[in-house]
């Protein structure tokens, strides 16, 4: 099972635990193409009772209707939710005015002890590559935060000034020491929260194979050339027919990277890999 905690990681949820009472509400990202695997299980122990944010991110890449399907549980929940492209312009103001709503009552009585302005402060966290970087440059309205298409970018926490009403706590990607399975594991990988030197390609990349063929069939058909008698093949021999295809020629390893990388910019459609009536019927059981 692939396993990735190295020590910044550690450090990081000990300083999320001795920040967490500097703020009003927790901001926690999550894949909306795997929101239930990109859910730290950590941020629910360390939060104490804290107003939580689920935003769901990379909306634009995901399964919209799934993405609303998975909004309507985490509400259902308890939580506030909301799916957003962070690449969009509005996006940042779009969470300030949800967040203003969310601790009105805060705001409200901060006004009646005769403070003009409530200062909110938030700490957004996440795993790796989730997208916090970018969100928080659209909400600060400036390259704050260094942004990367890969796992590991922000290195260290940093408060960042939105307005006079809102600071912001930045925090590296967490992960937790251990995952529950492969499956998770796997999701991970293929969205980029773990990075691309910790896992095996060829595994990873059959895992989206046959996640693709299932569910994006004439995505992948026409990404890769393939034929309707292609998809009656096995994963592995139709991992190594594509491999031929994009010229790798038997280098199975680099065409299985080549489709992971393909998946995380689109390019064989948008898709969701939690499937949310699968959690309603673990929880039934």
């Amino acid at each position: 099972m692939i396993q990735w905690f190295p020590g910044h990681m550690a450090k990081a949820i000990r300083q999320f635990e001795e920040n967490i009472h500097l703020v009003d509400i927790v901001f926690e990202l999550v894949d909306a193409r795997c929101p239930f695997s990109s859910i730290n299980p950590e941020v629910a122990r360390i939060s104490q009772g804290k107003p939580r944010l689920m935003i769901l991110t990379k909306a634009d890449l995901a399964n919209p209707n799934i993405t609303n399907q998975w909004l309507s549980y985490f509400k259902n929940q308890g939580y506030a939710a909301i799916a957003i492209d962070s690449k969009k312009n509005t996006t940042g103001k779009y969470i300030t005015k949800v967040v203003k709503d969310l601790l009105a009552d805060k705001i409200d009585d901060a006004k009646e002890r005769g403070f003009d302005k409530k200062v909110i402060r938030a700490i957004c966290v996440g795993v790796p590559n989730v997208g916090k970087s970018t969100l928080l440059n659209q909400i600060v309205k400036r390259r704050a935060a260094q942004v990367g298409n890969r796992a590991g970018v922000t290195k260290g926490q940093q408060w960042l000034k939105s307005s006079d009403e809102l600071e912001l706590l930045d925090t590296p990607g967490i992960l937790w020491p251990k995952f529950q399975n492969d499956d998770i594991a796997n999701k991970l990988a293929m969205t980029g929260a773990i990075k691309d030197s910790i896992y095996h390609s060829d595994d990873v990349g059959l895992f989206a194979l046959h996640f693709f063929r299932t569910t994006n069939p004439k995505e992948l058909i026409d990404r890769y050339h393939l034929s309707e008698d292609d998809m009656e093949l096995s994963d592995v021999d139709l991992l190594l027919k594509i491999t031929k295809k994009v010229g790798m020629q038997d280098d199975y390893e680099r065409a299985s990277m080549r489709i992971i990388l393909d998946s995380r910019k689109g390019k064989i459609g948008r898709f969701t890999l939690d499937d949310v009536n699968d959690l309603s019927t673990e929880e039934e059981e």
